[in-house]
């Protein structure tokens, strides 16, 4: 009866854990799909104006194309955080190994 449960309490936490990584892959993928849209609608609007002030090149460079991809990237990088954990960059026996590197370079 108790490995039961165990095996229920892993199957929710993995089940958890699966809804939220699904969740940040079709969160990055509205993120690509809207911002490619957007950009598209500005570049478009900036260079068929009727003052003809930007061409493509200009219009690429504007920041209004670039700042939607800015300000929504920050949130989805925290999202990618909150779904895959800060020790992506420090893994469990990341410190571990730097210690036993010093420890064998400063032998003689």
């Amino acid at each position: 009866m108790e490995r039961e449960f165990r095996e229920n309490q892993k199957y929710i936490q993995a089940k958890k854990q699966v809804d939220k990584i699904k969740g940040f892959y079709i969160h990055f993928a509205v993120y690509a799909a809207v911002n490619v849209f957007l950009s598209g609608i500005i570049i478009f609007g900036l260079t068929n104006n009727s003052d003809n002030e930007y061409n493509f090149v200009q219009a690429m460079s504007h920041f209004g194309v670039y700042s939607t991809w800015l300000f929504w990237g920050i949130g989805l990088f925290f999202h990618w955080l909150g779904v895959f954990g800060s020790n992506v960059f420090f893994g469990k026996n990341w410190e571990k190994k730097q210690i036993e590197k010093y420890m064998n370079s400063t032998k003689r």
